[in-house]
């Protein structure tokens, strides 16, 4: 088995760190090979590994899975602990993930991902607070229904993948998810493999303009953890 992992900037990328933390936290391995964000517009260069131009993909030998979610379900025919083994926990997590995966505009496009910054945001949307008040909704019925401290119970699984980003928006922008909801947030900020995903994303010295107008639009940033910009970025056209 020799699975290449293929994502994009660990500060940006929010649907690279679902599959990404879930194989390192379920000790899947893997080659880790990462294609930046390189410009506003990265469709015509990642199509040269992605049938839909975009990140996260698999690579198994001679097969591709494409699609966070696609990888997901790809792994859990392989491997263990992708779900969680109780079948009403396991149904749980499948709904609160497929509703992740289609679900959340609002938070999504108000609230960039960018791991390195913390932002006062503007006046929330109706939506967006609608979103938020979803998340302390489904976050303390997993918590409360399968006793944590993971969303599905004892043990770190795919729904738990599906929420790493939204933790990082959570702190980023400071959300306010009600107490309960904030435990699972500080839980899962203190695993390891999140540390190793956030030190990587503040270590990166590049910046690509649009991810960063994105999050200059959603608020006003107060702090800003990453290193130093040495330049934009310039990748070789391939």
């Amino acid at each position: 088995m020799s699975y290449a992992l293929i994502t994009a900037n660990r500060n940006y990328s929010s649907w690279s760190l679902r599959p990404w933390v879930l194989m390192k936290v379920l000790g899947i391995p893997f080659t880790d090979r990462m294609e930046p964000f390189a410009a506003a517009e990265n469709y015509a260069a990642f199509r040269e590994f992605s049938p839909t131009g975009q990140v996260p993909v698999l690579i198994d030998g001679d097969r591709t899975a494409w699609d966070s979610l696609g990888i997901t379900l790809y792994l859990a025919d392989r491997h263990p602990g992708v779900w969680p083994q109780e079948e009403a926990a396991r149904a749980w997590a499948q709904c609160a993930v497929a509703e992740m995966h289609s679900g959340f505009a609002a938070l999504r496009n108000d609230c960039p991902m960018n791991v390195g910054v913390r932002v006062e945001p503007h006046l929330p949307s109706p939506a967006l607070n609608r979103n938020i008040a979803r998340l302390a909704e489904l976050w303390g019925e997993g918590l409360s229904r399968f006793g944590g401290p993971f969303l599905a119970g004892d043990a770190f699984t795919a729904v738990d993948a599906f929420y790493a980003p939204v933790v990082f928006r959570v702190r980023t922008y400071g959300l306010d998810v009600g107490p309960v909801a904030m435990a699972w947030v500080d839980h899962m900020l203190a695993l390891p493999a999140l540390q190793e995903w956030e030190s990587a994303a503040l270590a990166e010295t590049w910046r690509e303009e649009s991810h960063e107008a994105e999050v200059g639009a959603a608020g006003r940033i107060v702090e800003d953890h990453r290193a130093a910009t040495l330049s934009m970025p310039h990748f070789p056209s391939r």
